[in-house]
């Protein structure tokens, strides 16, 4: 694929998604490496766009330098924020109560605390990114690690063979205590993410490193 091909690849995935208003976005490719600037009307929207790209065969890479701009109407402050940040989360059925910490400072919502499992923090995460006046979100979380580093390897090696989308004969998987390293080849940038998300499914993964190389 060329690189001007990839360039309308992408641009065209961008205004296939709904959740996207692409009229602001410029995208740049080059030997697989896509790059958007411009800017989106939420912190959402960004999340959505480099999902979008992602899902575009033959990305190696992405470059994200969009910039969030809320209208001018918008007023939130960060305490406004921080109030509503507090009581999305206390809402969310995935989130343990009062386990999570938040900090807001000119939009940027930073989260800390201690959990059991990644897929409470990733909806902690999820849960702020929608509220408006967030520009960005640091996850600082931390997974306390609960399980041998054999079972966890040998439960992420188990979920790709069950996964469709993960070629599980090409992926190596290595674990130390709580972390867990991927390495070999995949196809796309999106089974990339897929290997990535299936790792920090397992129990007791603090940290996932990936050394993944997109075919």
């Amino acid at each position: 694929m060329t690189d001007q091909t990839m360039k309308q690849t992408v641009l065209d995935e961008l205004n296939w998604e709904p959740s996207i208003d692409a009229a602001h976005i410029g995208v740049t490719a080059r030997d697989g490496v896509v790059t958007m600037t411009g800017h989106v009307a939420s912190y959402a929207e960004k999340c959505a766009a480099e999902r979008a790209v992602e899902r575009v065969s033959g990305i190696k890479a992405v470059a994200q330098e969009l910039e969030v701009r809320y209208p001018f109407s918008n007023t939130n402050g960060d305490e406004d924020i921080a109030q509503r940040a507090v009581q999305a989360l206390s809402w969310d059925v995935f989130v343990p109560r009062d386990k999570v910490k938040i900090k807001v400072t000119k939009g940027l919502a930073t989260l800390s605390g201690d959990l059991d499992w990644q897929y409470q923090k990733g909806a902690a995460e999820s849960v702020i990114r929608r509220l408006s006046g967030v520009t960005g979100v640091a996850n600082e979380i931390k997974i306390k690690p609960s399980v041998k580093a054999s079972d966890v390897r040998d439960k992420i090696k188990a979920a790709f063979v069950r996964n469709a989308q993960i070629d599980a004969d090409d992926i190596t998987v290595a674990t130390d205590g709580g972390k867990v390293t991927l390495s070999g080849n995949v196809d796309s940038m999106h089974e990339r993410s897929m290997a990535q998300n299936t790792a920090w499914s397992a129990p007791g993964v603090t940290q996932v490193e990936d050394l993944l190389t997109v075919n």
